[in-house]
This record gives structure tokens, sequence and C-alpha cells, in this order.
């Protein structure tokens, strides 16, 4: 398999972010990584590091998308950049998954415009880890590409949410759910009563509304909701938990006696944050693009980089995108079937 990375991508990049492809490559030594981006910056990293493997190719890239750079202008104005290149490396066939820690507009506009959209599916979704303590972690769709979404869209992006966590995740039919303010069906807004109707219908695990409470107890696989909601109720979680973490190690630290339970629960505490840490669970896929596209965070370390490769693998290797188009496929016929039925 071809791994094509974005070499410049992210604040900590190049050299966080070849260090990263060096150590997966040393994991991952029957698949080739091809780093895209400045290639004296990039050969100069490899280098730092001792490389002295085979399985890492660069190809070169002159222009880098910044986070300040407007998304649809940079994808047009710059040809060059890394970002640019290595998608259209991805269209081409010359690679079979492409991963970037850049600007995250640029990417779901340069995926949805260099590689186009799968056929069926009317926009793109950022897919996202969500921790629960205690539980399996779950997928959160849309994670912030939209900020609005038709009841469509929601079902679009529960059906493309249910395979990803099935064929990559390794999680036999999955549940979906439909964030709302209420279980009942007839609670919420004329969109996501739209969409729970039509989930209805849908070939996926659907489980009905969820709410928020219940998200971080591991309520359902796939969470279901529009980018402006899904961004918030990652951001709300994250600043919840370091903020409890925080006030937690500061009040174990307040005399001997706490200090002393302290050092006895360390591992305890470690782990706890550790179900929090972003870097352990590699990338958020962009799905519904004609293409695997993985986005990590733009802080990433080496050890995050590492992980959003290796972790990425089988959103190529599975063949996702074959089976959402003809998922997508299967859905319409099944729709139209039903409104016959309604109308008859």
């Amino acid at each position: 398999m071809r791994i094509i990375l974005d070499g410049m991508g992210g604040d900590n990049a190049p050299r966080e972010t070849v260090k990263g492809a060096v150590w997966a490559a040393g994991e991952i030594k029957e698949h080739e990584i091809i780093i895209v981006g400045k290639e004296d910056e990039i050969k100069a990293e490899l280098e730092t590091c001792g490389f002295q493997g085979d399985n890492i190719k660069v190809v070169h890239a002159g222009d880098v998308i910044t986070m300040e750079d407007s998304p649809v202008k940079a994808i047009r104005r710059k040809p060059d950049a890394s970002m640019v290149v290595g998608l259209c490396m991805l269209r081409d066939g010359e690679g079979d998954l492409f991963l970037s820690g850049g600007n995250t507009g640029a990417l779901v506009v340069g995926s949805r415009m260099i590689l186009d959209r799968i056929d069926g599916i009317d926009r793109p979704v950022l897919a996202s880890i969500y921790p629960c303590l205690g539980y399996e972690p779950s997928l959160l769709v849309d994670a912030g590409a939209s900020a609005e979404a038709k009841a469509h869209h929601l079902l679009e992006y529960g059906l493309m949410g249910s395979i990803y966590i099935e064929k990559v995740w390794g999680r036999p039919n999955p549940s979906v759910g439909l964030v709302n303010l209420g279980a009942e069906e007839s609670k919420g807004t004329s969109v996501t009563k739209d969409a729970h109707r039509r989930f209805k219908m849908a070939p996926v695990h659907f489980i009905g509304n969820v709410e928020a409470r219940e998200l971080p107890k591991g309520a359902c696989d796939v969470i279901v909701c529009d980018g402006f909601v899904g961004n918030v109720i990652l951001k709300l979680s994250e600043g919840l938990a370091m903020n409890i973490l925080n006030v937690v190690k500061n009040k174990l630290m307040t005399n001997l006696k706490t200090k002393m339970a302290a050092l006895m629960l360390k591992p305890q505490l470690e782990e706890l944050k550790g179900d929090f840490d972003y870097e352990e669970y590699g990338g958020a896929p962009i799905l519904g693009v004609n293409g695997p596209v993985i986005k990590f965070h733009g802080s990433s370390t080496a050890s995050a980089v590492k992980n959003a490769i290796i972790k990425g693998i089988p959103y190529g290797s599975e063949n996702v995108v074959d089976i959402i188009r003809t998922s997508m496929l299967d859905l319409e016929e099944t729709i139209e079937k039903d409104e016959e039925e309604q109308d008859a």
C-alpha cells in the first residue's frame, strides 16, 4: 500500500511529521510512505532521524497552505502546495491513502474539488473520535465540516460513519444515534424529526435519538449531528475533561496525605488522561469523497503522526470508499421504494 503524507501540513511540520513517518515506516515495512513537501527540508529531517530504510520516498512540492489561508483560494491558487499535490496524487492513482495535518477547511474543500464527491453523497463529512470513559470510543459525524445540515445530509453522515466504524474499527452492526434534546421521536427541530424518519428506513442499526449527556457513556457507536453541534460537543467535552483532571490534580497536591494518595493513584490517573489523548486515536477521516483522506491534529507530535498513519491503513485497504459508493446506490433504491409504497 502507498501512503501519501503531507510533509508540510501542521504546526510542527516537517520535523514531527517526518519523524512520525520514520517511526511508522519501521512498523509497517510492507507499506510505502510518500512524503510530499519541500524536498530539501524533508530529506534533511530524514537524515536527522537517521533513516536507513527503503520504504519512504519524497515528492517535491514547493508551496505550503498555511492555517491562515482561505480554503477555496488556497486550493485554486497554490497548485504546488504539498496538500494539493498529495490530493492530486491520490486522485491519479499514485497512492492509496492521503494524510495531512494542515488547514482543515482547505483539506475538506480540496478533497471535494480534487477528488470529487461519491455519487449519491451531497456533502462529505469530517468524522472524529469521541472518547467515552469506561467504554469504547464513538465516532462523531459531523465534527465541523459543515455548520448546518439537512435531514438527508444527516442520513448520509450516519450511513458513512456506520460503514467506516465497521470496516476500519472492526465493529459489526454498529449502533447509530441522532443527537437531539430528548430521546422521544417527537422531540427536536423539523430537520431532526425528518432525519429520524429517514433513519428508520435506512439499512443501519439506528437506535433513535440520544441526548448529549449520554454520549460520554458510550450511548452509540456513531454519533450523528450537524457540524455546529458536533464541534461544540467535541470542544466542550475536551475542555470539561481537561478541567476536571486539572482540578483533581490540584486537590491531590494540597498536603502530604493527598500527595501520597496521588502517588498511589498515579497509574489510574495516567490511564484516565490517556482516554482523552487524541494522539492515541489516529486521525479523522473525511467521508464521502472519491478517495481515503485523513486529517490529523495540526499540533500533532511524531507519535500522533505515526498512529494516524498506522491506524489509517484500513481506510484504504478495506475499500471503504467503494463500499460507501455501493451502499448509497442501495439506499437510494430503498428510499424510492418506500416513497412509492407511501404514495400508493
